[in-house]
């Protein structure tokens, strides 16, 4: 043993400070959900040049490809833009209620969506659930539910 005093540890603390850095993570996700919107933007209009401008392909060996080839990038865009989108939103009103202390069940299910944007999102995810997990957690939770009652 090296003799020195055990700290005392108040958990109440350590899971209110884990709250909120998960909050401060699940902002960033938004962030980083925003971002993926504007990549898409980018690339669409990248795209879209490539493929509408007719002065692109002349003097070229090759034709231009099928229309159709856009229009399924098209869909691409659409489905990933829905998806950016809400879980921006999500993540936003997740970390208002991780800081908040409310909504729990909301907010696990939005960590098990963020468990779909490897890597990031996965590892932020997990953290999550486990610190909701906690029964300490499920505590505060209870206590501000309650105090939010009366």
């Amino acid at each position: 043993m090296n003799g020195l005093p055990s700290i005392p540890r108040d958990q109440r603390k350590i899971d209110v400070d884990h709250l909120n850095l998960l909050s401060i993570f699940h902002f960033i996700g938004a962030g980083l959900a925003l971002f993926g919107i504007l990549f898409l933007l980018a690339h669409f209009a990248m795209m879209h040049a490539f493929f509408a401008n007719p002065k692109f392909w002349q003097g070229q060996k090759q034709t231009p490809p099928p229309a159709e080839i856009f229009a399924v990038f098209e869909w691409f865009y659409l489905i990933f833009g829905v998806w950016f989108t809400v879980s921006g939103i999500l993540n936003v009103v997740s970390g208002v209620s991780l800081q908040a202390k409310k909504h729990r069940t909301f907010s696990m299910f939005v960590a098990g969506l963020n468990c779909l944007h490897v890597p990031l999102g996965t590892v932020l995810g997990v953290f999550t659930i486990i610190v909701l997990m906690r029964g300490s957690v499920r505590e505060l939770y209870e206590a501000a539910y309650s105090g939010a009652a009366r």
